[in-house]
């Protein structure tokens, strides 16, 4: 992986953390948290994030859940609430 793209992740990962410990959700004590994957799963996510512990995969994995905008389905539930006579100026 080239420098530039290694530096542009570790940011985008640094980012990601420091919003969700922000919000107070890195704080406290741990939970215990076990699962199967697919190892191939584990290894094209490691490669593309550039994170190398599979902790901190995790932890980042989920940061990205609850970071996640929901706009799409705020857009989705919006459907048949404007009147179809409305005019718009486009």
């Amino acid at each position: 992986m080239k420098a530039e793209t290694e530096k542009f992740l570790a940011a985008r990962r640094l980012a990601v953390m420091e919003d969700v410990a922000s919000q107070g959700l890195m704080e406290g004590e741990n939970a215990p948290l076990g699962a199967r994957v697919p190892k191939k799963l584990v290894a094209r996510a490691k490669k593309q994030s550039g994170i190398t512990s599979t902790t901190e995969l995790v932890e980042y994995a989920l940061a990205k859940v609850v970071l996640e905008d929901d706009f799409g389905r705020k857009l989705v539930a919006l459907a048949g609430t404007i009147p179809k006579d409305i005019k718009l100026d486009v």
